[in-house]
């Protein structure tokens, strides 16, 4: 088969989205010698994208190939760019994500990740003209799509609920902490260096991730504030794109409310490189998101060996089992309540520290690849 990607979110600082595309492609050049892939992305420049082969591991593998296509923006990749490749160079199948392309043959398989659908219950939280274009857009692709493919059982009951698919178009493919996480032995003198680099405290709490309203930190720092009452040197450590469009008014309002400006730190993105030290600097890691479709993060924390709060939701009681503190989504005593609990416990907090590393073992990139090389295989059939 002749196998088309899109990887335009790699080397993008998407988080989630470019995590997801990255272990994928890197974890299907692993274990698949005999399909032709094509990995498609917008990106020119050469040096990056040398480096994203070495990344990948796939310079001198045959079978693999890195296409680049120069385009204006990502709507008129999917209604030119790709379309126009395709037309002249025909794949069996072709992987994306959300927002399939136009005009694109019907000999050539169409599959769609989903990572979720929380724009449709969040529409206040979403740019305007963004929304206007999933609405309108994402029922089309789910339509042309011949697979979708959800990131866990809650978001294909979601999708399947919503739109009225189905279910025997959309599968699930668990995501997983990245390889790269995975790899990364950090040793004491390279954690002392990122924490003088970003100024870390020596007792924190973690958060990584979109600063969206969605992800509810104005109710983490709310709760933060009363537990601080108690653990007078602890701090708050929000890591992610503080200056991206959809930032979250309501954090600093709650900062300010609770006089901690000078308590709750935000180092901007953090490269994968140096991911891991954070979370093993940090003494606890909350997740106190309102909808999410997975969580990596939270798996991130348990191989860290990192205690973890997080909302209780169905999908993180689906993704973390029984190895994480559960809380109230609206209630910030509730969550203050947990995290001092891990603090001051050491029972309770060693416990949750091994429920997660086993946790952990139940997710692997490699596992979903081969999941996702038996979806290809049976699509083309």
């Amino acid at each position: 088969m002749i196998i088309g990607i899109d990887i335009r979110n790699i080397g993008k600082k998407r988080t989630g989205d470019e995590v997801v595309f990255f272990n994928l492609a890197k974890n299907l050049a692993e274990i698949d010698q005999k399909n032709e892939y094509l990995l498609f992305t917008d990106i020119t420049e050469k040096n990056t994208l040398d480096e994203i082969a070495n990344r990948l591991g796939v310079v001198g593998k045959a079978n693999f190939k890195i296409i680049s296509l120069r385009t204006l923006n990502r709507f008129s990749w999917n209604f030119w760019a790709l379309p126009m490749y395709l037309k002249k160079n025909p794949a069996d199948i072709y992987h994306t994500q959300y927002i399939t392309p136009f005009f694109v043959s019907k000999k050539i398989k169409i599959i769609t990740t989903i990572h979720d659908i929380s724009f449709n219950f969040f529409p206040q939280f979403i740019k305007l003209a963004d929304l206007f274009f999933l609405k309108i857009l994402i029922p089309l692709s789910l339509k042309r799509a011949d697979k979708i493919i959800a990131v866990s059982k809650f978001t294909r009951g979601e999708i399947i609920k919503y739109y009225k698919i189905n279910q025997e178009k959309i599968d699930w493919v668990y995501n997983a902490a990245g390889d790269d996480f995975l790899e990364k032995n950090v040793s004491p003198a390279q954690l002392e260096e990122v924490r003088k680099k970003y100024d870390l405290p020596e007792k924190f709490i973690f958060y990584i991730g979109t600063m969206q309203p969605r992800k509810n930190l104005a109710l983490l720092v709310e709760a933060f504030g009363k537990v601080k009452e108690k653990i007078p040197d602890l701090k708050l450590v929000l890591a992610g794109g503080k200056n991206a469009y959809n930032f979250d008014k309501e954090i600093g309002k709650a900062i300010h409310r609770s006089s901690l400006s000078a308590d709750v730190i935000f180092p901007g993105f953090v490269p994968e490189d140096e991911k891991a030290a954070f979370f093993r600097l940090a003494e606890i890691f909350c997740f106190p998101s309102h909808y999410e479709g997975f969580g990596i993060p939270i798996l991130e924390a348990f191989v860290a060996g990192i205690p973890v709060v997080a909302s209780d939701t169905p999908v993180h009681r689906e993704i973390a089992g029984s190895a994480a503190l559960f809380f109230d989504v609206s209630n910030s005593d509730d969550l203050a309540e947990k995290i001092y609990n891990l603090f001051t416990d050491k029972n309770l907090r060693q416990e949750f520290i091994e429920r997660g590393k086993i946790q952990a073992r139940k997710f692997s990139w490699a596992k979903s690849a081969e999941r996702i090389s038996d979806i290809y295989k049976k699509l083309s059939a």
